[in-house]
């Protein structure tokens, strides 16, 4: 979410429930405004909000000159003090997907993975046991910082949610990715597509899927992996507000990340409030709701003698969710 846009990006992101009062507003333009200015950053965003225990990060990015491989992240806990992200390490992404508690609110907080994962696992009688163990053995390979914790989830969440639609950004030839001034935006038909919208992340897939799928394929906007490949299917909900000139996308994935767009226009941007927890139970839900669908549609049509376009269409309106489970 482009700061210099926050009150209007945030009447979009109304749709989904997700709002700042205007105290907070206020007091995050203003130091993010100062963020960048120290900082030397060319643009600065907010990522959005994680909330804690006992107090709430405050989550911030910007670039220097790479709008995709130089992203820089900070956070913070009262929107005035801001502090840089630290490095994510190979043994905090380990850990933090192991661990399930709650965030704190407390960077220099301490937590025991090991400990926390063994005591749901174990028996009653092997608690006190291992909990000894582990005291006598020291080890501090599985403590994991809150402040390493904050860093590793943000990362997961921008990888798998983090959006732009197709020719916000462009590919130089010397690989550098700057913002596209002459972006007007996607237009109604484009908008309602999940191919026209893509992960701000460095491409994963190889560069020839796009241009299988795409007639009008230019490498220099398609150079990143679109969200309609992403697993499971059905992961991602696209809607439309607002006479069909406002796109909004949900991830199901990571519940509280929206996208809007507003079609027509360059405005776009993404916020994520929520817990930091990863919805798991995804392929489960997506998988049990289309079974519900189709058992209903093959009731349904039993009692059809001539299915026309008509009645077929009422009968896919009496089942819900239907839409979204077949979006693909």
């Amino acid at each position: 979410m482009d700061i210099n846009r926050i009150q209007t990006s945030l009447n979009c992101l109304s749709y989904s429930g997700y709002l700042l009062n205007n105290e907070q507003c206020v007091i995050l333009k203003n130091a993010l405004l100062i963020l960048q200015k120290e900082n030397h950053l060319k643009k600065i965003f907010f990522w959005g909000q994680i909330l804690g225990l006992d107090n709430d990060y405050f989550i911030a990015y910007g670039y220097e000159h790479d709008a995709l491989n130089g992203l820089i992240y900070y956070y913070s806990t009262n929107c005035i003090k801001w502090g840089l992200m630290p490095t994510v390490t190979k043994n905090a992404r380990h850990l933090t997907e192991m661990c399930s508690t709650r965030f704190q609110g407390d960077p220099t907080l301490q937590i025991d993975v090991s400990l926390d994962v063994q005591l749901k696992q174990d028996t009653v009688e092997d608690k006190e046991n291992q909990q000894t163990e582990h005291v006598k053995q020291g080890d501090s390979g599985n403590m994991l910082k809150e402040e390493d914790r904050l860093a590793a989830t943000v990362e997961a969440i921008s990888l798998d949610t983090a959006v732009v639609p197709r020719g916000a950004l462009f590919k130089r030839p010397d690989g550098s990715v700057v913002e596209n001034l002459t972006f007007a935006g996607l237009t109604v038909l484009e908008g309602r597509q999940l191919k026209s919208y893509l992960h701000l992340r460095k491409p994963q897939e190889k560069w020839v899927t796009n241009l299988l799928n795409r007639l009008d394929y230019n490498y220099a906007l398609d150079f990143l992996d679109s969200v309609d490949k992403d697993i499971p299917e059905g992961c991602w909900s696209l809607q439309s507000e607002t006479s069909g000139l406002l796109a909004i996308l949900r991830s199901s994935t990571w519940p509280g990340m929206t996208f809007y767009h507003r079609l027509l226009t360059p405005e776009h941007g993404y916020l994520y409030i929520g817990n930091g927890r990863k919805n798991v139970d995804l392929l489960f839900m997506i998988t049990g709701l289309r079974g519900e669908c189709k058992g209903n549609m093959v009731t349904k049509q039993k009692h059809i003698d001539s299915p026309d376009t008509t009645s077929l269409k009422s009968e896919a309106e009496d089942c819900p969710g239907l839409t979204s489970c077949f979006i693909h």
